[in-house]
């Protein structure tokens, strides 16, 4: 796939236990993606953050917390992302869910010579 110029980015936040199936919600969305045919897609974990529930998340070794939040960030042309939502409809129950433009600037892997 060639990505340069306009494109769209998906970013979802979620929680790092959500499941879907008995798999983490993450790694079916980066599946799902990479099946779709997407330009990519990365997974974050954050180490502090607070959401809808205004419950405070955090990583610090004391702090009693049940779950971090998660950003899964999703690069692709807008024809196919576009086209990618309604799997997102259906997977996320929870969490945050952010569409926006950007300008690809580079896209490239190794041994491509860019």
């Amino acid at each position: 796939m060639t990505l340069r110029g306009r494109a769209m980015r998906l970013t979802i936040i979620i929680g790092e236990n959500d499941q879907w199936h008995h798999r983490p919600l993450y790694t079916e969305l980066v599946h799902r993606a990479h099946a779709a045919g997407l330009g990519g897609a990365t997974v974050l974990r954050g180490i502090e953050g607070f959401g809808k529930s205004s419950r405070i998340h955090t990583d610090r070794l004391l702090a009693l917390t049940d779950e971090l939040p998660v950003v899964v960030l999703i690069v692709s042309s807008e024809d196919k992302m576009r086209a990618f939502l309604p799997t997102v409809e259906e997977l996320v129950a929870e969490g945050l869910v952010m569409l926006d433009p950007v300008d690809v600037v580079k896209y490239a892997a190794r041994g491509d010579g860019a």
